[in-house]
């Protein structure tokens, strides 16, 4: 098995994609526990990844449909459903919601997934195989994640205590991922 073979679904840029799932689906195992502290540091671990992975595939000219599909259910998995459940465990571990209020919050963050994922399918839509747009438009989701774990601190040290005012913020965030906002590619 040849790791620098562009067309093996094992190469080492996707082999690198696949710790970004694996971080994501590690990550939601410790939501679900309670053990927000694992759970965040799995996720950084695969957004280095997700760095990684497409620095290898423009270096080793590994770039393929296959990967960037791969990559943006990587981007799925890490970088719009983990978050949004780690803020929805969150919100229910740190304040205290009624019965209405964990039913909004919750179809927020149904919408927030549903508005990530159809970033990212507009996103492939866009993208030709190998090139890097100077500007997104609209949020990506990996700062959309950010700002997420930004609302999960703001909560967690006791800022923000209305689950109602995250769901709020979280729709704005979710509006941002599909917006004509240009945000400067890194």
């Amino acid at each position: 098995m040849n790791l620098f073979d562009k067309d093996n679904r094992f190469n080492i840029a996707n082999m690198v994609t696949y710790m970004n799932i694996t971080m994501g689906v590690m990550a939601i195992y410790f939501i679900v526990k309670g053990d927000f502290f694992t759970a965040i540091i799995l996720a950084w671990i695969g957004g280095a990844c997700d760095i990684i992975d497409g620095k290898l595939a423009r270096k080793y000219t590994l770039s393929t449909e296959f990967g960037i599909q791969l990559d943006s259910f990587a981007d799925f998995l890490s970088f719009v459903v983990m978050p949004a459940f780690l803020l929805f465990y969150a919100v229910k571990q740190y304040t205290v919601v009624s019965g209405l209020e964990e039913l909004v919050l919750g179809l927020v963050f149904i919408w927030y997934i549903i508005n990530g994922l159809r970033r990212l399918v507009e996103f492939n839509l866009k993208v030709d195989v190998g090139e890097v747009e100077k500007y997104f438009e609209g949020v990506p989701t990996p700062l959309g994640a950010i700002l997420l774990w930004v609302l999960y601190l703001l909560l967690a040290y006791g800022v923000i205590t209305s689950g109602y005012l995250i769901a709020v913020l979280v729709t704005t965030i979710a509006w941002s991922l599909n917006s004509t906002l240009k945000i400067p590619h890194p």
